[in-house]
């Protein structure tokens, strides 16, 4: 079958990519490298050709409010207009796990109008929803950092390898669509605090982390359970500090 990846050289991507043709498929990268720009529509009609479904795992290149704004809702946008000229017959969009909980946040604001832009456009659609990357938890401390300290708000995450979420959108990608949501998480949880230490110390990272009342999450508040996936969530199997020892 044919999939083309929107995205296709990122992080998710590219182990997409590889996933799906190891399994037989034909997976066809869709990015500027390859002469698709989703922001034009250049290329758009000539990749869809022939292809039954597409998975998008693109991100914005600008994390600003307004720019991830018009990054999600553009690109989006075009894509499903080529995809109902092309006649495809599955969208599946990567999103993240507590997208509608985190409004606060401006780029969870683009997430969520994204989401909303692929219901409403009457292409058979699986959202995925993923909790945070393992790859991420550097990342997420560098966000909230002054000088020497990381500080973070109270609350769970339940992060997992890249690796499963690429064999989860590879998962939903070649069955049939769900037209709804689809959630993928880690295989144990952490307190936020207790994930990030985990990470920075497996880096030889001093920075001091503490939990404050006052920090958000990109921007949003949290609750105890805003980044926990539900109970009917699949799994994955590596475990975080599995793989913080093969970092080493």
């Amino acid at each position: 079958m044919k999939v083309v990846v929107i995205g296709g050289t990122g992080l998710i991507g590219s182990k997409l990519v590889r996933r799906l043709g190891e399994h037989g498929h034909e997976a066809v990268v869709a990015s500027p490298s390859t002469g698709v720009d989703t922001l034009t529509g250049e290329g758009l009609a000539e990749v869809l050709a022939g292809a039954p479904v597409v998975v998008d795992v693109s991100n914005s290149p600008s994390f600003d409010d307004q720019a991830v704004m018009d990054f999600f809702r553009t690109s989006t946008a075009n894509v499903l207009k080529a995809e109902a000229e092309a006649g495809v017959g599955h969208h599946v969009a990567l999103s993240v796990v507590g997208t509608d909980r985190l409004q606060g946040s401006g780029y969870f604001r683009a997430k969520q109008a994204q989401e909303e832009l692929i219901k409403a456009s009457g292409i058979p659609y699986s959202i995925v929803h993923a909790t945070q990357f393992f790859e991420f938890a550097k990342g997420l401390a560098d966000g909230v950092t002054e000088g020497d300290t990381v500080r973070l708000p109270a609350g769970r995450i339940q992060p997992m390898v890249s690796d499963d979420v690429a064999a989860a959108v590879g998962r939903v990608a070649v069955g049939a669509p769900v037209n709804g949501v689809a959630e993928a998480a880690g295989p144990e949880a952490f307190e936020l605090e207790e994930f990030i230490r985990m990470g920075l110390a497996a880096l030889g990272d001093p920075r001091k982390i503490v939990t404050d009342p006052e920090a958000t999450y990109w921007g949003a508040e949290l609750q105890e359970d805003t980044l926990l996936p539900g109970s009917d969530a699949r799994l994955g199997e590596v475990r975080f500090a599995d793989w913080l020892a093969r970092q080493q």
